[in-house]
C-alpha cells in the first residue's frame, strides 16, 4: 500500500468513470460524487477513486451488476454498511471504490461532509494527510493496521465536520 502526493490527474480519472457509470445507471441515478481524500487538494492519498453514487431506488441496483462487472467492478454487496451497495475495480491493485446509496440515506452526507470539511481546513487535511504518509511506511502491507492507525483522528475530524456543517445550515 503506498499513499502518494495529490495528484490533479485523480479528479479526471472521477470525471471519466462517473460518465461511464451515468450511462450504465442512467435509469437511476440522482447524482454522482467524488469523495475521499483523492477529492481534496493537495491530500495524501492512497491512489484510489472513491465515488459515491446516489440512487432513487437502492434495491434495483443488484440488476446493474453484470454491466458493472462489465466495467471491470467487483460487486461486494453492502459490505457492512445496511443499505449501500459497494463495488471494486482493479482487483488487488484497486483503482476504483464505487459506493452506491439509495437517495436520503444518511451516510451521503457523512461522506460528503467529511470531504467539503476537509477541502476548507488546511490544517486539519495537513494533519489527516501526515498521518496517513506516516502510517503507510509504518504497515506498508498491512491496510488492517493502516486502516486501524487512522480511525480515530477519522473519528475525531467526522465529529467536527458534522459540527461545522450543522452551524453553516442554521
Amino acid at each position: 500500500m503506498i499513499v502518494l502526493s495529490y495528484d490533479t490527474q485523480w479528479a479526471l480519472l472521477f470525471e471519466e468513470e462517473a460518465e461511464q457509470l451515468k450511462g450504465i445507471l442512467a435509469k437511476e441515478i440522482v447524482a454522482i460524487h467524488h469523495f475521499g481524500s483523492t477529492s481534496v487538494p493537495k491530500l495524501d492519498s492512497k491512489p484510489v477513486i472513491d465515488i459515491l453514487a446516489i440512487v432513487k431506488e437502492i434495491d434495483l441496483i443488484d440488476a446493474y451488476n453484470d454491466e458493472l462487472q462489465a466495467m471491470g467492478y467487483e460487486s461486494k454487496g453492502e459490505n457492512g454498511i445496511p443499505g449501500r451497495r459497494y463495488f471494486q475495480k482493479g482487483g488487488d491493485d484497486r483503482t476504483h471504490h464505487l459506493h452506491i446509496y439509495g437517495d436520503g440515506s444518511p451516510e451521503i452526507e457523512r461522506h460528503l461532509v467529511f470531504r467539503d470539511y476537509l477541502r476548507t481546513h488546511p490544517a486539519v487535511m495537513k494533519e489527516y494527510g501526515g498521518l496517513k504518509r506516516n502510517l503507510s511506511r509504518q504497515f506498508p502491507f498491512d491496510i488492517d493496521s493502516y486502516i486501524l492507525g487512522k480511525e480515530k483522528l477519522a473519528a475525531k475530524i467526522q465529529k467536527q465536520a458534522l459540527a461545522w456543517y450543522r452551524t453553516r445550515r442554521e
